[in-house]
């Protein structure tokens, strides 16, 4: 029996900070193993396949949870589902530190598979991405989900790159085992911070305080939440499934922000092996050449999309991506200024496919746009997993040069997705706004 007294807490503002802080604090283990990859490499005797993996372990988990746990949210709101992501990330993490304390840097090879497990483990964070979408829409009025989208989404992207940025540093200042410990006691607090402070939409708190749905449904309306789930998430993922545009932008979105994930983490060991650079630096250059730009220009993708049609766009930012591809194998590990010019036309590129491809889904399947969203956000996102491996068959084989030469992975990424996209362009690239018809 349900009390009439019961009071909603929260508001739409602390929805926005919480999950906000949530995916910020997930995310960030997109850069978990890149700046210590030399260190790891050496001591254990990785392979370049084995080094790659390893760089890519946490984004294994952090695409393929995206989905379930974007479903789960449509049942019990976003803090139980968010926070158990971030609980699993602190195992891992607290598993890896505490490895660490007690062998680094005596590990023994075997130790490897012990540390890809706990990447797998950390990595659950950067699922978060999926939940706390949802968790700030059910807060938001419709009019008002754009802006709210937009910064949680800008503000939580921003984490590889500053986490990118910082570790180098603090591995110089107070080594590798303590920077994992402060890292593990940051995510501990963060964890324990949203789990006390974040709060769900009313609806989820009038059902949890017993509230009979119809009654939960008019009073979260009266306070303002719009967004209502139906539960029908499943049957939008088989939906949209049917479409073959939904695997078109799978493919797109695999290249734009698997991309984007696997090279936040692979560029700094790129920079570190290729022109024998200071960890610290090749983390700044990551951060500001690559992984902040990706995430700022995303925006700017998205409201170039509105204007002449996010097809059109999606042709432009892969061919910088194919462009930027080919200039770092030029410059190869001896010209410094144009491996640079590579980075920083791969980030612009990706970063405005990223909004591009978003603005898309909607368009091309109105009727299960939740479920197009959920396939193309966790298995685009699958790409981080699988290209760094990749990329590290070129080092194994190459040796130094298969650091740049791997980028041919890229020149041929970035030509499917211009030939995708015109496709997409030739068939629908008139009709901008107007959404197809099933």
């Amino acid at each position: 029996m349900f009390s009439d007294s019961f009071k909603v807490k929260g508001s739409p503002p602390l929805g926005l900070a919480m999950a906000t802080f949530g995916f910020f604090i997930g995310f960030a283990a997109v850069s978990l193993y890149g700046p210590v990859a030399k260190n790891l490499k050496e001591i254990l005797g990785l392979s370049g396949f084995l080094l790659g993996l390893l760089v890519a372990a946490p984004n294994l988990t952090g695409s393929l949870l995206r989905i379930p746990f974007a479903a789960w949210v449509d049942k019990v709101g976003g803090k139980i589902p968010l926070a158990t992501l971030l609980v699993l990330s602190v195992i891992g993490m607290a598993g890896l530190s505490t490895m660490l304390y007690i062998y680094y840097p005596d590990l023994k090879p075997w130790m490897y598979w012990l540390i890809l497990f706990f990447g797998f483990l950390s990595g659950c964070g950067i699922a978060t991405f999926s939940v706390g979408i949802a968790q700030t829409a059910y807060w938001f009025p419709e009019s008002k989900q754009g802006f709210a989208l937009g910064m949680y989404a800008g503000i939580g992207n921003l984490a590889p790159g500053i986490f990118g940025m910082i570790l180098p540093f603090a591995l110089k200042e107070i080594g590798l085992t303590n920077s994992y410990i402060l890292w593990f006691g940051f995510l501990l607090i963060g964890t324990v911070i949203y789990i006390l402070f974040a709060k769900d939409a009313p609806y989820f708190q009038l059902i949890k305080a017993g509230v009979p749905r119809e009654e939960a449904v008019r009073r979260a309306k009266e306070l303002g939440q719009e967004l209502i789930p139906t539960g029908s998430l499943i049957e939008s993922l088989k939906n949209s499934a049917r479409h073959v545009e939904t695997w078109a932008l799978v493919a797109l979105y695999f290249t734009s922000f698997g991309g984007f994930l696997a090279l936040t983490g692979w560029f700094i060991v790129f920079w570190v092996q290729s022109y024998d650079m200071e960890v610290k630096h090749a983390g700044l250059l990551m951060a500001f050449g690559f992984s902040l730009l990706a995430s700022v220009i995303r925006i700017f993708g998205g409201w170039v999309s509105d204007k002449i049609g996010g097809e059109l766009v999606s042709i432009i930012a892969f061919s910088m991506v194919l462009v930027g591809a080919v200039t770092v194998i030029i410059g190869g590990n001896t010209n410094f200024a144009v491996s640079l010019t590579g980075e920083i036309l791969m980030g612009a590129g990706m970063g405005i496919a990223n909004g591009a491809v978003f603005k898309l889904v909607p368009k091309y399947v109105p009727h299960a746009t939740g479920g197009a969203a959920g396939w193309v956000g966790g298995l685009g996102a699958f790409g981080g997993f699988v290209v760094p491996p990749i990329l590290g068959l070129f080092v194994q084989y190459q040796g130094v040069a298969g650091y740049a030469n791997g980028f041919i992975v890229y020149v041929v990424l970035a030509m499917s997705a211009i030939t995708i996209s015109a496709l997409l362009w030739r068939a629908y690239g008139k009709e901008i706004n107007k959404p197809i018809e099933e």
